[in-house]
C-alpha cells in the first residue's frame, strides 16, 4: 500500500492489488475454478483483484525489436501496452494455468516473454521498473494442473514461473499443484484443494502488516 510511480512519472495511491493470470483458455473449467477461489480469498482480505484471460488477449509474442534496451515500453502496441504498467503497480500475483506438453501453454509463455521490457530495465540498465520498497513486498502464488500423475509433471513449468518472478520483482512464494486430473476429473471433488486455494489469496490480498 502507499505511492508507487507510475510509468508517465505520476504518482498513484493504491491499495493492495492482486492480479490473477489465467492461462487455460476455458474460462470455466478446473483451472479457472482455483484461481477464482483464490481471487475471492484476496478480495475478502481488501483487495482490488483483477483476473487476465492471457489465451484471449490480443498480442504478438517478442519479436526481438530490442526497443525495450533503452526505453520503458515496447515498440510493439498491442494488448500487451496497458499490462506493464499493471505489473509495475501490483502488490501480488496469482499464475494459473494447466500443464500442456510439460509446460505451461504457448500464449501464456508468449505473454511472459514480452516481459523483455522489465527484462532490460532491470539487468540491462540496472534500473528495475519496480521500486526498492515495493519489491519487498511483492509474492508470486502459482496454481496449476495436470492431468497426467508423474512425479516430474510441474518441474518445466515451475522454472519457468520462477524465471519469470525473478524478472518481474515478484517473490515466487508458494504454489498448489494438482496432478492426476484425469482421475479427479473436477476440482470441486477436492474441496480441501479450494480452501488451500482461498486461504492463500486471503493471505496475498491481506496489507503486508497483516501478513
Amino acid at each position: 500500500m502507499g505511492k508507487y510511480l507510475s510509468f508517465s512519472g505520476e504518482l498513484l495511491d493504491m491499495g493492495t492489488k492482486v492480479v490473477g493470470l489465467l492461462g487455460s483458455p476455458l474460462s470455466k473449467g478446473n483451472t479457472a475454478v482455483l484461481l477464482e477461489r483464490a481471487l475471492d480469498g484476496a478480495r475478502d482480505a481488501g483487495a482490488e483483484v483483477e483476473r487476465i484471460n492471457v489465451p484471449f488477449l490480443n498480442f504478438q509474442p517478442c519479436m526481438e525489436i530490442f526497443y525495450c534496451v533503452e526505453h520503458d515500453t515496447c515498440r510493439m502496441k498491442d494488448d500487451m501496452t496497458g499490462i506493464y504498467e499493471k505489473f509495475q503497480n501490483l502488490d501480488s500475483l496469482i499464475i494459473a494455468t494447466p500443464i500442456m506438453t510439460m509446460g505451461i501453454p504457448g500464449k501464456l509463455k508468449s505473454f511472459m516473454d514480452r516481459f523483455q521490457v522489465f527484462y532490460m530495465a532491470k539487468y540491462g540498465r540496472k534500473s528495475p521498473l519496480v521500486p526498492e520498497a515495493k519489491r519487498k513486498e511483492r509474492r508470486c502464488l502459482f496454481i496449476s494442473i495436470s492431468g497426467m500423475d508423474l512425479p516430474t509433471v510441474f518441474d518445466g513449468a515451475t522454472m519457468t514461473v520462477k524465471a519469470f518472478c525473478q524478472i518481474i520483482d515478484c517473490r515466487y512464494w508458494d504454489e498448489i499443484l494438482v496432478n492426476d486430473m484425469d482421475t479427479i476429473k473436477d476440482i470441486r471433488n477436492k474441496p480441501e484443494v479450494l480452501q488451500a486455494a482461498y486461504e492463500k489469496g486471503f493471505l496475498l490480498g491481506s496489507p503486508p502488516t497483516a501478513r
